[in-house]
């Protein structure tokens, strides 16, 4: 286990036993935390934020899925799902990052990359973060993360 996770559930631990003081040590435990897929990172850069007195949040931009199916009858009373549906694009701003936080009241975008590099509109969008004064960071693992904590605050 990398020490980026081992800091992560010590500070789990430490937030456990201020929220709930009367638990008895031997039945705490933390949830299994990973940094090798996207959503296991993007829950351990959360959860250490949060739990360090920071905010910081999932930004979704996924659209939502609007069904446009039917349930019918046949002749012989058999009931069928008929159609489709189709994706409607969100609301938000093309190419957000996957988090967005405030750390010691400087606006930070952190976007998760495990695989895959970033797009075209990622980059406008991180030209705008900065331009307008934001840290916009690229983490691929926690250990990477925590680094540029320490770089930067």
């Amino acid at each position: 286990m990398d020490n980026g996770i081992q800091q992560l559930k010590a500070l789990a631990l430490a937030h456990s036993r201020t929220r709930h003081p009367s638990l008895p040590e031997e039945a705490r435990c933390t949830r299994n935390y990973t940094d090798k897929t996207a959503n296991g990172l993007t829950k351990c850069i959360i959860d250490y934020l949060t739990f360090s007195g920071h905010q910081a949040e999932r930004i979704s931009s996924t659209g939502r899925y609007l069904d446009k199916s039917k349930v019918v009858s046949d002749v012989l009373g058999n009931s069928r799902r008929i159609g489709s549906g189709q994706w409607i694009p969100s609301s938000g701003i093309k190419g957000s990052a996957d988090i967005s936080a405030t750390i010691w009241g400087k606006a930070v975008k952190i976007e998760i990359k495990i695989k895959d590099r970033q797009s075209p509109d990622q980059r406008s969008y991180q030209q705008a973060i900065e331009k307008a004064g934001g840290l916009y960071w690229i983490c691929h693992s926690m250990e990477e993360f925590l680094n540029l904590m320490k770089a930067t605050f």
